[in-house]
């Protein structure tokens, strides 16, 4: 069974099946796709959920290639959408960032992807341009669903909402150039593969993906005026973020990777236990602690080359405690004004979301095969340059 479904030609079969359609546009896929399904195979040890699951998203990801390219056939103006100086919130996860890009995504002026645009990006090939004729939206709801009743506890790690802001780093998997499938298995080579390419490629279809759906936002009548993007995983490549959006105006979040890289490995580590019975935490705290810290010594890296207003930073104790103070920051960093309807929608959300009302995350440092110290040590170069240096420890 799992030979069969996690076969690259049996997928790519069933994608082109979808809608008859075979034309994907470029063939840079086709080696991620091959290396990753081997992975999958040979040594995720998925569960019957975990096959089922993983051949449907590679499916739901050709199958998607082959939408956008025939929406882009069709309508070759989305490629004259510009992405004007967008935001880019980045950070360790567990800094706040969610909570700071949704809070700033309830101001009607800013464009944030939403959860169901992110994992399905091409609607269907007869979408009529309005919500209730979008079958993505039900797909996500269900999807979302599965999610939450295979594993409750996720919800009080990272609350999910197919139709809120999300992290856009499901658009960079459409390239099969993220760390996004690690999130959900453990495919170590897969992973080492991915580590070792130029990400240039993604970041390009990224911002093809962005376009199409500002189109698309568009035609639904919305007139979002720049966009809110967030997403960990920026840290890894933030010389092609100002690659591939040279105007970008990145914030970036800060709390001491003590307390954020194990909250982040109780997140994936339950969800590696949805899709495989031989889930190892240990092994979930090993690969993400080491892909983190190389990911942000590689953002001090280029935040050294650039000139210092490319960056705001901000703290999590502060965003926490002085949301819409910190909020402040953000637009008279962007050269925005904070509106007084803008401030009251942001209020709103934050009212009806507050961390309080939902269950605690507990776990433990040892679960992961943590220490303070070791942890301390690992990102020792930035806890002294972002961390240390603050007398509230950040």
């Amino acid at each position: 069974m799992t030979d069969t479904l996690l076969d690259s030609g049996t997928v790519i079969e069933q994608a082109r099946a979808v809608d008859k359609l075979v034309d994907f546009g470029s063939d840079d896929w086709r080696e991620p796709l091959e290396i990753l399904c081997r992975s999958l195979r040979e040594e995720a040890q998925l569960n019957a959920m975990g096959i089922a699951i993983m051949h449907q998203r590679l499916v739901d990801i050709l199958s998607t290639r082959l939408r956008v390219q025939w929406w882009l056939t069709q309508y070759p103006e989305i490629l004259d959408e510009e992405i004007v100086e967008p935001l880019v919130i980045a950070g360790l996860p567990r800094t706040g960032t969610t909570m700071l890009h949704r809070t700033i995504a309830a101001d009607p002026r800013m464009s944030a992807p939403l959860w169901y645009e992110v994992r399905f990006p091409s609607p269907a090939l007869d979408w009529d341009f309005s919500a209730a004729g979008d079958r993505r939206i039900t797909d996500a709801k269900a999807e979302v669903k599965a999610m939450v009743d295979a594993n409750p506890d996720l919800m009080s790690i990272h609350p999910m909402d197919a139709m809120g802001p999300d992290e856009d780093i499901m658009l960079l998997e459409q390239s099969f150039l993220s760390y996004n499938i690690q999130a959900f298995a453990n495919v170590p080579s897969f992973d080492a593969w991915v580590e070792s390419q130029d990400h240039t490629p993604g970041y390009a279809y990224f911002r093809t993906l962005l376009q199409f759906l500002q189109w698309q936002k568009r035609k639904a009548g919305q007139e979002g005026q720049r966009w809110a993007l967030k997403a960990p995983h920026h840290l890894h490549f933030m010389d092609l973020v100002f690659k591939t959006f040279p105007d970008a105006k990145v914030v970036q979040s800060h709390r001491d990777p003590i307390e954020t890289i194990p909250s982040l490995a109780s997140l994936i580590a339950g969800v590696w236990v949805i899709y495989s019975d031989a889930a190892d935490p240990v092994e979930v705290g090993r690969q993400w602690a080491q892909k983190f810290a190389r990911g942000m010594q590689r953002t001090m890296e280029v935040r050294s080359e650039l000139p210092p207003d490319r960056f705001l930073d901000l703290w999590f104790k502060d965003t926490v405690t002085q949301p819409l103070e910190e909020i402040e920051k953000v637009y008279a960093f962007l050269g925005m004004d904070l509106t007084y309807a803008a401030r009251e929608e942001m209020q709103r959300w934050q009212t009806f979301n507050r961390r309080e009302l939902r269950p605690p995350h507990e776990y433990t440092l040892d679960q992961f095969g943590f220490s303070e110290q070791g942890l301390a040590e690992q990102f020792a170069g930035y806890r002294q340059a972002f961390i240390l240096s603050r007398s509230d420890g950040g």
